[in-house]
């Protein structure tokens, strides 16, 4: 996959995020679309080694739209200026644990995974886990491997302890969290530089174990 075109036909929609545009231009659109469906069916089939319960998914149901809902947005642009895909049980739609790529120009591209806003019973059920086994979610967080890409969990927190648990809680900074996602992001300057084909599922396997940890949880 080119990334220096696809940048290059992003930012120009950024420029021109209109339909007549995007219209004259669908033919270069549908031949990176098919260079990064590409890319994506290889990358799920080197991240399935890791993770066998990604077996028998399609490239095609972890592609996410360029088409924008605008239904209830004032940003009424009507397309996305990045390509993007998640791989999960259930596809893109999935609500479990999952890994998200997004390549993009301006710094919108980035490797990350988890769950974003768990469901009432997910989260209640992933803070149960935290509360009988904080210790090894500290552990795989601090993993060298893991550490190499992610900084740690990121995203919203509550301001005190959930309900049910202490406010002296020894895993009270995990248990505020409200979503449970990492992310690893890369500058465009070093997305040109990369192979991709090798970077995002080796990036994907030092997250795998994360990903296994809310699984556990959430089933």
């Amino acid at each position: 996959m080119n990334t220096t075109k696809l940048f290059a036909f992003l930012t120009e929609l950024a420029r021109h995020n209109e339909r007549d545009w995007f219209q004259t231009h669908k033919p270069t659109y549908e031949q990176l679309r098919r260079e990064f469906e590409a890319a994506v069916t290889g990358w799920l089939r080197e991240l399935t080694v890791s993770d066998p319960r990604l077996a028998g998914l399609e490239p095609k149901k972890t592609l996410f739209r360029i088409y924008r809902d605008v239904r209830f947005s004032k940003n009424k642009d009507p397309f996305k200026t990045h390509f993007s895909a998640y791989f999960s049980e259930g596809g893109k739609a999935g609500t479990g644990p999952g890994y998200y790529v997004q390549l993009g120009p301006q710094g919108q591209t980035l490797l990350a995974g988890g769950i974003y806003v768990p469901e009432k019973d997910q989260l209640t059920r992933i803070r149960q886990e935290i509360d009988y086994n904080g210790s090894a979610l500290h552990q795989l967080l601090e993993a060298p491997e893991f550490r190499r890409y992610f900084p740690g969990l990121g995203g919203e927190k509550l301001k005190k302890a959930p309900a049910g648990y202490p406010a002296d809680h020894p895993d009270l900074e995990l248990l505020k969290h409200k979503s449970f996602v990492v992310t690893h992001h890369i500058p465009a300057a070093t997305v040109h530089q990369l192979d991709l084909d090798t970077y995002v599922p080796a990036v994907f396997r030092a997250l795998q174990p994360f990903c296994e940890f809310l699984r556990e949880a959430v089933e």
